[in-house]
């Protein structure tokens, strides 16, 4: 099977593309297995509202504007490390936990790896996004990615504290997963910048090593 990266110049069609099915059905088997097997149903239902709102327009603009298969399966795992996060409250997810006690650390550190995968994982598919679609200089293609994750990030901390203390005050400190830190926001949209950033680098030195 062909798999593309952003600078591939072909895109396969999704009835031919079985990279992109299986993604489809390792995302979708997650997603259900973790519907089935959550403990507090109230909060998946509000972690999994944006990925909903994310999958939507990915599906509506895949025909006309898609992807490389790179790009879908960074999405894809940044959307299994969300919704296994969603199947528990962050305060209480089992790997998390596992990371507390083998790094003795006082808190579950299962929040702060989404955050950081936000960041990582999706930077890619962005800088495709400006770089093939919008058509943008390259240098801001470069800039851009890691800018956007840290406005994301801190618009996200602004959605979840709308959300837990206005719309879902029952929900709220389990949703808000601070565990008592008060520094929480400011941590997340850092580690989100910092993923990003990381990811860029990390890109800019493959291409180096491959010229």
């Amino acid at each position: 099977m062909t798999f593309t990266t952003t600078s591939s110049t072909r895109r396969t069609p999704f009835l031919k593309n079985n990279w992109i099915k299986l993604y489809l059905l390792v995302f979708i088997s997650i997603w259900t297995y973790t519907f089935i097997v959550t403990p507090d149903l109230n909060n998946w239902l509000l972690e999994n509202t944006l990925v909903v709102l994310f999958l939507i327009p990915l599906i509506l603009t895949y025909r006309k504007y898609p992807l490389s298969d790179l790009s879908y399966l960074l999405i894809a795992l940044f959307l299994c490390v969300h919704v296994y996060g969603s199947t528990y409250t962050y305060a209480e997810n089992p790997l998390g936990d596992w990371l507390k006690e083998l790094f003795d650390t006082k808190r579950n550190q299962y929040d702060r790896i989404v955050h950081f995968s936000f960041g990582f994982l999706l930077a890619y598919p962005m800088r495709e996004l400006f770089l093939n679609i919008f058509k943008l200089k390259k240098w801001l293609t470069w800039v851009l990615p890691v800018e956007i994750s840290l406005s994301i990030g801190a618009a996200y901390e602004l959605i979840e504290w709308a959300v837990a203390d206005i719309f879902f005050k029952n929900q709220g400190a389990a949703y808000l997963g601070t565990q008592g830190d008060v520094w929480d926001a400011q941590k997340d949209m850092f580690l989100a910048f910092a993923g990003a950033l990381i990811a860029m680098i990390t890109l800019v030195l493959i291409k180096k090593i491959r010229r």
